[in-house]
């Protein structure tokens, strides 16, 4: 870092405690307050490469791939991410590495100085705060590269307030449905969106609906628009070196390895970087993030796992393809999810995970969480309300075979909180 500033709070825990109190889950769907502090940082086109990746399914996958591709071929990168498990620090990283509390105490003042004190009734949320410290922790930490996960949407998500030099759209499907429309069509423009005129933006494989919408934005915005399969076959025999096998399992990260491959050579054709096959093989390999099919061995008294942050219809059915491509069959399914998902698409296919229980707990998102008593009652057969995720270990306790812990990222987060070991590769 190169510069420390003076800090009106004490200690990491103070800042943790402001940051609550601006609400996780609070939105307002504007650019001016997080697009404002930007431009007093100097930071809505920042001097390093940047990339935003938006989308449905795949967004957390493809930035990790991408963002190690960077740091294995010499560029050290940034990696803004959502949500965390454990600790927010997992939200913003570097070369794959948290940064030290008192960096991020110097970050949340700059954005502090930038925004509500310069405008006392400007009020970030909680994500455009941390949007504004991760382009600011990037740049005094002398990042040459950094990859932005859209959180919500793409219209007006906090990331597109920054200057991006590349935009990549994973697979879009129905989700955040009461925020961004009822149908496929609506949630993919508002996703599409996230592009800009004269900026290069690459997509995974879209179905018809979506694939449509695109190339309509696109066209409209004067964005060029590529399809990672379309890349690939430009790449020619470069292409045929790339990695095929990522090292997080299920077929769907062969998807996203791929399209983080197309992104890396669109950034590499346009600005110059070395595409050094060892380096891009060494990133597919070991690039690791938590809770996407992350399988957890047995031990001590309780079973094996399996952790996955499917939490719509898309997700659920690469899950249930992964599952049956490495011939796992849980015994059991642990399983909750938020208000806002698409119900009647979503559990017949978490019936179909297993024959065995479906364990049903609350969920800590005060607002957002179905009651668990209730969407048991909607799963049928097997499933069973618990009070909490402790409970649903307990139950599982001494099972043999391999339970799932799938529907939320909210609930992975309070397993690594039970769990904290589980973080680590």
């Amino acid at each position: 870092m190169r510069s420390s500033l003076i800090s009106r709070f004490p200690g990491f825990p103070a800042f943790q405690a402001h940051l609550d109190s601006l609400g996780m889950f609070h939105m307002d769907l504007r650019l001016e307050r997080v697009g404002s502090a930007l431009a007093v940082l100097g930071l809505d086109h920042p001097d390093f490469l940047s990339v935003q990746v938006a989308g449905t399914n795949g967004k957390g996958s493809t930035s990790t791939f991408l963002a190690a591709m960077l740091t294995s071929s010499g560029l050290k990168t940034g990696l803004y991410t959502s949500p965390h498990f454990v600790s927010v620090r997992e939200r913003i990283l570097v070369d794959g590495e948290k940064l030290p509390e008192a960096a991020w105490l110097d970050a949340a003042e700059a954005t502090l100085r930038a925004s509500v004190d310069r405008a006392p009734g400007l009020r970030m949320t909680y994500f455009e705060m941390l949007t504004v410290m991760a382009a600011w922790l990037f740049r005094e930490s002398g990042c040459r590269a950094c990859v932005f996960e859209a959180g919500l949407g793409g219209a007006h998500d906090a990331t597109s307030a920054l200057g991006h030099h590349l935009t990549v759209l994973t697979p879009i499907g129905l989700d955040h449905m009461a925020v961004l429309g009822p149908r496929i069509e609506d949630i993919a423009r508002d996703k599409a969106l996230a592009m800009r005129p004269g900026v290069p933006a690459v997509s995974a494989d879209q179905e018809p609906r979506v694939g449509a919408v695109l190339a309509a934005v696109a066209a409209e915005l004067g964005a060029p628009l590529s399809f990672a399969r379309d890349v690939a076959a430009r790449a020619g025999a470069r292409a045929a070196h790339w990695p095929e096998t990522p090292g997080l399992p299920g077929p769907h990260q062969a998807d996203n390895l791929r399209l983080a491959l197309a992104a890396f050579h669109l950034l590499a054709e346009g600005h110059g970087l070395p595409q050094a096959p060892e380096a891009l093989d060494r990133a597919a390999r070991e690039a690791f993030i938590p809770g996407r099919f992350q399988m957890v061995p047995a031990g001590r008294d309780l079973p094996a796992f399996v952790l996955d942050g499917a939490h719509n219809q898309p997700g659920l059915e690469c899950l249930g393809r992964a599952l049956a491509s490495l011939a796992v069959r849980p015994v059991a399914v642990i399983f909750a999810c938020l208000g806002d998902k698409d119900l009647a698409a979503m559990l017949p296919l978490v019936r179909a995970l297993t024959d065995g229980p479906v364990l049903v707990p609350g969920l800590d998102a005060p607002g957002r969480a179905l009651d668990p008593q209730d969407l048991a009652a909607r799963i049928g057969g097997n499933a069973l309300p618990v009070t909490d995720l402790a409970a649903a270990f307990a139950r599982v306790r001494g099972t043999t075979g391999t339970v799932l812990v799938c529907g939320s990222l909210y609930l992975l987060a309070e397993a690594y909180g039970l769990r904290p070991e589980w973080l680590a590769r």
